[in-house]
């Protein structure tokens, strides 16, 4: 079976002219994977719209219904950073949605990919840093409150700290939280993972790897996860507005082949979302993130019952070529 994907067209919401968060990337990325031929157009789910009832288990019910009649005040509109809309209300539902599907998927074929998710600025009762719920805490609690599993790895390998993540799981064993992110980056305050591996600007592919390597595999071998949400941001790139590291395009490959090769070979079913990337050139951004379904694709279609996961180089290959919400 291809990879499964999880799509919507309302993961784009509109913004004022010049606004520095990058929205029209998901639909572009959608397109693109289609276009390319990296997916066909039958491998892509429709992602549900997330409501109150998959919202709840997470955040707070004044701040569910304030962002969704629109009453949240300025402040909380300027920690978010995006103007409230009755369109971004529905984008943030179905983005929110459609990693819950995601981790679905993942536990039923192994992996799966959302073109989308990644919020983990989020807190229980308030947005920051583009995040207004955090997908990846919803789906870990949906997929708990439905018995599909116990123990939950948030691997978290955005540029930016996962600092929602972090509060909301701070006194809960069944959900492991693991952050590898830029010491000196957003946000200024940064409450404790369960794994923090805070990294100097500046650092490269090489450098990446080998501080990340030992500690995540002894993470994976003691979590006991029944299910990895790995958040795979692009903004580590060294072309990144946001990010102050120097990854590049083939770091972020062997990245992403890694961390799946790590998990899947040791029987752990894996959700992906794209996390942070940010970039005036929305092409080359998109392509950035395309790099995470090129790679899990490869890996998907190559993996072997008997002796677990063949690796495989595809940078070559990219350089040729519920509920309603409310």
């Amino acid at each position: 079976m291809s990879l499964p994907l999880v799509h919507h067209p309302e993961y784009v919401a509109p913004l004022p002219e010049g606004h520095r968060f990058p929205m029209a990337k998901f639909n572009m990325l959608h397109r693109l994977l289609i276009d390319e031929g990296v997916a066909q157009p039958a491998q892509f789910h429709h992602a549900p719209l997330a409501g109150r009832q998959w919202l709840s288990l997470v955040h707070d019910a004044d701040y569910i219904d304030r962002f969704f009649n629109g009453t949240l005040d300025a402040s909380a509109l300027r920690r978010i950073g995006l103007p409230w809309s009755p369109a971004l209300v529905r984008r943030t539902c179905a983005e929110t949605g459609g990693t819950v599907l995601t981790a679905h998927l993942a536990l039923e074929h192994g992996l799966a990919c959302n073109t989308a998710g990644g919020t983990h600025h989020a807190h229980a009762g308030f947005g920051s840093g583009f995040c207004i719920f955090n997908d990846m805490a919803v789906a870990t609690r949906v997929m708990q409150a439905e018995g599909l599993a116990q123990r939950v790895l948030l691997l978290d390998f955005d540029v930016h700290q996962g600092d929602g993540s972090a509060a909301l799981f701070a006194d809960d064993p069944t959900v492991i939280t693991c952050s590898v992110h830029c010491e000196k980056n957003f946000p200024l305050h940064k409450p404790p993972s369960d794994v923090d591996i805070a990294l100097p600007a500046g650092v490269t592919d090489d450098e990446y790897m080998q501080a990340i390597a030992m500690r995540i595999e002894m993470l994976l071998d003691g979590a006991g996860a029944d299910l990895v949400i790995y958040d795979a941001g692009v903004d580590p790139h060294e072309s990144d507005r946001l990010g102050r590291m120097a990854l590049t395009d083939e770091g972020l490959i062997a990245r992403d082949r890694w961390v799946l090769n790590q998990c899947l070979k040791r029987g752990l079913p894996v959700a992906c979302v794209i996390g942070g990337g940010y970039s005036h050139d929305l092409e080359a951004l998109t392509r950035r993130h395309s790099l995470l379904h090129r790679v899990a694709g490869e890996v998907h279609a190559l993996r072997r019952p008997a002796d677990g996961m063949c690796d495989r180089v595809v940078i070559d290959k990219m350089r040729s070529t519920n509920r309603n919400c409310g």
